[in-house]
């Protein structure tokens, strides 16, 4: 099989991955390949989130961060990238990738807020408490953090 190939009816190329043939965001256009996508706005930039789910600040055609800083915390990207691939391509090529990842990002915070709200509530983790015994208060606000983080990671993030 070849490892590359130019659909005639798009104009896109294709490289060959495995047993798939993904595109490359190059187009051809009057015989020669440029590096373009459809449209050559470029997408806006956010920030990084809590959650993981924060944009890359710039995004190669190969569909790679070009900024590795905070790129081991990008925990949806690489989960969409990895498993859900033609999710990641769709929003990838459609230039809505940074704001799909910003709005997960914006669901994760609030949901993590209301859960250690509502949470902290039912168990009876009050400001009276914090108040008599500080040690206790940090440990059981730790315990429904990480509660609360898990329930987001397995439903919003890697759901």
């Amino acid at each position: 099989m070849k490892k590359y190939k130019i659909d005639e009816r798009t104009g896109w190329e294709y490289e060959l991955k495995g047993e798939y043939y993904y595109p490359t965001g190059r187009i051809m256009k009057n015989g020669t390949l440029t590096p373009e996508t459809v449209d050559n706005e470029p997408e806006e930039k956010y920030d990084i989130g809590v959650w993981g789910c924060g944009s890359p600040v710039e995004i190669s055609a190969e569909g790679r961060s070009t900024d590795r800083g905070g790129s081991r915390d990008r925990k949806h990207l690489r989960f969409i990238r990895e498993y859900k691939k033609a999710l990641y391509l769709d929003l990838f090529f459609s230039g809505k990738l940074n704001a799909y990842l910003a709005d997960i990002n914006a669901q994760a915070e609030d949901m993590f807020a209301r859960l250690v709200k509502e949470i902290a509530t039912r168990e009876g983790v009050t400001e009276k408490l914090k108040a008599e015994d500080q040690m206790r208060w940090v440990q059981e606000m730790n315990r429904i953090s990480a509660i609360a983080r898990e329930v987001i990671y397995h439903d919003l993030i890697f759901g």
